[in-house]
């Protein structure tokens, strides 16, 4: 037997019969194609609103009931619907787009300040009835915002905080899921020989918690704050029963209020290429906020993957 032959049969196990390279890593091949044609369908489930929402405000309203949705078709009508947008009563929408990015700007800082306290505390601090405040943030992530929706109206009318931004602002603090996601973070990211260490340097709790579990949290705290942000951005059911005021909307409100006045006065599709454009236009902030923020998730990944 040759040399050859000899490493065929101790590459194989003892099998004499010869294998070919690769085929031994055929299923994960599959797996990986299988893999990849998931996720690209997972792409095409979230960009394809996208798609049609931009594409839909380069048309008019003659085209977006003549043409194929996914497509371009006449017209190219994009900066005619910006003017319309931004014309339409005296310039409004651009009211509410000040008041969606203070609402949402100002409750993201705010809950994610918050949650990022209280679930470092939850983390690395033992007090009395941790297990049970845990629990009941753990069963406030399964309550619906809309079953709390009329109970908080009605604590804000006693109040007199109604019809002010403040009635807004103030429910989108409570953040359930980002006391839970700061807490499973905090446990993780945080070594608690850090903290020994700066308490024998006599350093007190809260500098520990500023210059030394802000700096490990950063990754976590862009989580929440998007998260947050999204969520105050998009709500649309809070701002409807709290505000009165069309200056106060927000633009998921001030959007919907358009097209509903425009459909009570005859007529329903003036306003349709309009209404199309400024949900396309309230989507923009949110990317842009993603992209600039993306990076500190990149850097908090290769740190952590340094440090293991």
């Amino acid at each position: 037997m040759t040399s050859l032959d000899t490493r065929s049969i101790v590459t194989t196990g003892g099998d004499a019969t010869p294998r070919r390279k690769g085929r031994r890593f055929a299923p994960e091949r599959r797996r990986s194609l299988l893999l990849t044609v998931l996720l690209w369908l997972c792409v095409l489930y979230f960009v394809l609103p996208l798609w049609w929402l931009f594409v839909s405000a380069t048309k008019n309203n003659a085209a977006l009931f003549s043409t194929f949705g996914l497509w371009f078709g006449g017209d190219f009508a994009l900066w005619q619907n910006l003017h319309s947008l931004f014309t339409v009563r005296d310039g409004i929408f651009l009211q509410w787009m000040v008041n969606t990015l203070f609402y949402s700007v100002t409750a993201a800082l705010g809950a994610t300040l918050l949650a990022t306290m209280a679930g470092y505390a939850f983390a690395k601090y033992d007090f009395p009835g941790k297990k049970v405040l845990f629990s009941a943030t753990l069963g406030a992530v399964m309550i619906p915002l809309t079953a709390l929706a009329l109970p908080t109206y009605l604590l804000f009318s006693k109040a007199g905080l109604t019809d002010t931004p403040w009635a807004v602002i103030i429910p989108s603090l409570v953040s359930p899921f980002g006391v839970y996601l700061m807490r499973v973070y905090a446990a993780d990211a945080i070594d608690d020989s850090l903290l020994e260490a700066a308490r024998v340097d006599g350093a007190g709790e809260f500098r520990i918690f500023r210059q030394v579990g802000l700096r490990l949290l950063g990754p976590g705290l862009v989580t929440v704050f998007l998260f947050s942000l999204v969520a105050t951005w998009n709500n649309y059911f809070l701002p409807l029963i709290m505000l009165n005021s069309s200056d106060l909307y927000p633009i998921t409100v001030g959007l919907a209020q358009l097209q509903s006045a425009a459909s009570a006065g005859g007529g329903s599709q003036a306003l349709f290429s309009t209404v199309i454009t400024g949900s396309f236009v309230s989507i923009l902030p949110l990317v842009i906020a993603f992209l600039f923020l993306q990076r500190y998730w990149q850097s908090g990944l290769a740190s952590g993957g340094v440090k293991g």
